[in-house]
């Protein structure tokens, strides 16, 4: 799997860790903004209002990366239906073939749609991975071996077809399951602006001398909110927002595999 030190925290404690972070940046410009009114009162908090406009450039990624997010959220769950499509057409198209290979190549085909199914924590990613290596050279060794016997079947060549197309689709899975991140220099533009962000908002009201207001705990809960569905949807294995497997398992149960 593709780790990025963002990794190293917790889903459950992401999001008090970043609420602290954020009202921590809050705090410490609201202090700075008392201090820098104490030594500059000539310096009115008007024109420091337009550092909070940075605000509005930390909406825009913030925007911009949850988008990115949500459609690679969306491409692993129509991978899982393109996959679970071709597993069943594989298995129909295994009926095609002789005996010995139809009843083994069938018996592994469930084993390949139950793995799928059951190996989705992150401690069994690279079992589940080695085993389905493992199972496409398995699969595919017999369909040569049928082809082998009679290089002319088109029913051959139609199963060969749709195993092909299997074993890109496991490819597909891995890239957009597992490899394609949002990358690390948009996550540190991402919390340097949101710090940066916080951080104005509490300057000008120290600047202003204001009370601290109720607004500014709610606006950074607001934010810490959409960092961490942007981090749950990237991460494929973990958190709340995950991809049903239901369609895999209805492919399952009409294979007469094992019930998951």
């Amino acid at each position: 799997m593709n780790h990025q030190p963002l990794d190293a925290i917790p889903m459950w404690l992401f999001l008090p860790l970043a609420l602290a972070a954020g009202l921590a940046a809050v705090e410490s410009g609201y202090r700075f903004g008392r201090w820098r009114h104490a030594r500059a009162s000539e310096e009115l908090p008007a024109p420091v209002a337009a550092m909070v406009a940075v605000l509005g450039l930390l909406a825009l990624l913030l925007g911009f990366t949850f988008s990115l997010a949500a459609s690679r959220f969306d491409a692993r769950r129509q991978a899982v239906l393109e996959e679970a499509n071709a597993i069943g057409t594989t298995f129909l198209r295994c009926r095609l073939l002789p005996e010995p290979q139809r009843t083994e190549s069938m018996d592994r085909l469930r084993e390949y749609a139950d793995l799928r199914i059951r190996g989705l924590t992150e401690a069994g990613i690279a079992e589940v991975l080695a085993r389905s290596g493992e199972l496409h050279e398995e699969l595919w060794s017999r369909a040569v071996a049928v082809a082998e016997r009679n290089p002319e079947a088109i029913t051959t060549g139609l199963y060969v077809q749709s195993l092909n197309t299997l074993i890109d689709l496991h490819a597909k899975r891995v890239m957009v399951g597992l490899r394609s991140r949002i990358p690390l220099s948009i996550w540190l533009v991402l919390f340097g602006l949101s710090t940066l962000g916080m951080a104005s908002v509490g300057y000008q009201a120290g600047l202003s001398e204001t009370r601290r207001s109720p607004e500014m705990p709610i606006l950074t809960l607001g934010f810490a909110a959409v960092l961490f569905l942007i981090v749950d949807l990237d991460r494929a294995h973990e958190g709340v927002l995950r991809v049903g497997q239901q369609a895999m398992v209805d492919v399952l149960r009409s294979m007469g595999g094992p019930r998951p």
